[in-house]
């Protein structure tokens, strides 16, 4: 059973098909095709069953995909623990929020690019959570406050955060002065979530209603100067509205928790070597 295989496979896994697989990999769909043929006559069982529309994984895929992805892994780990000099190789697939990573994490991928010209940086972009593991990630980049996990988190650097609103929304409603007063006000949120504000060493938790909610930060900052209603936001997205006068800062007696920029990735005693070079660049960058 050769790894190339193995590799082939869980591509095609999670690429939903030979086609997008074979892009990913630069090679042919014939050659994606032999491969997954092999691999299959090898175990004896069928993997993929292949529609029009792509190929599904059987039972017997979904099962083998996770103990591929982690053969795969640990091999790459084995070589680059060998070669630590050596060139970084293959592909480094990245989860980062959509949020944060257009804007600030995608010119430090494309430095990391530019310096390792032998490796293949593919990052997604999305608000949702990752799971890295389950999703073949080698890593994601995660910005706020972490919630407990078996994953190994790296953090670059802090993110501090604040109320605000615009102007209009302020003469037109005024400004909350407490926690209490907030509940009177439109929350702008990405869910049902509780804001956790700190009065000294105090930490008071509120739950705001509000009719405007997003899955996206930018999105709330947008709604947040269009006087839609009182975000809690981290700087990174406010610093432009807040320079130019569209947010104003309100509730500046209470803060927020400070959060951070974190790398986090699947368990395990060595990082791959891709994955400690990206977390060295951000804090060049970010510390």
């Amino acid at each position: 059973m050769g790894l190339g295989d193995l590799q082939t496979f869980v591509e095609v896994a999670d690429a939903g098909g030979v086609s997008p697989a074979a892009r990913r990999l630069g090679v042919s769909k014939s050659i994606v095709s032999r491969r997954l043929f092999r691999l299959e006559s090898d175990l004896g069982v069928q993997l993929l069953a292949r529609t029009t529309r792509g190929a599904g994984l059987t039972e017997a895929g979904v099962i083998f995909r996770d103990h591929a992805a982690r053969v795969c892994a640990e091999m790459e780990t084995a070589r680059e623990t060998i070669s630590p000099a050596g060139d970084l190789r293959g592909c480094l697939r990245i989860a980062a929020p959509l949020s944060f990573g257009p804007t600030q994490l995608a010119p430090v991928l494309a430095e990391l690019t530019r310096r390792h010209p032998l490796l293949h940086v593919h990052t997604y972009y999305s608000d949702r959570f990752v799971d890295i593991v389950g999703e073949g990630f080698d890593c994601a980049v995660r910005v706020g406050i972490l919630g407990d996990s078996n994953l190994v988190a790296r953090r670059i650097a802090p993110i501090r955060g604040r109320l605000v609103a615009s102007p209009d929304y302020v003469r037109e409603h005024g400004a909350p002065e407490t926690p209490d007063d907030l509940l009177a006000h439109q929350a702008l949120m990405q869910g049902t979530e509780a804001w956790r504000l700190l009065d000294g060493d105090k930490m008071i938790t509120v739950h705001p209603q509000g009719r405007f909610k997003a899955d996206n930060g930018t999105a709330i900052a947008a709604a947040a100067a269009a006087g839609l209603g009182v975000a809690a936001l981290p700087d990174l997205l406010t610093k432009d509205y807040l320079n130019s006068g569209a947010l104003v800062p309100v509730m500046t007696r209470f803060s927020l928790p400070e959060g951070g920029i974190f790398v986090v990735r699947p368990p395990g005693r060595h990082p791959a070597r891709k994955v400690r070079v990206l977390t060295e660049l951000l804090i060049e960058h970010f510390g």
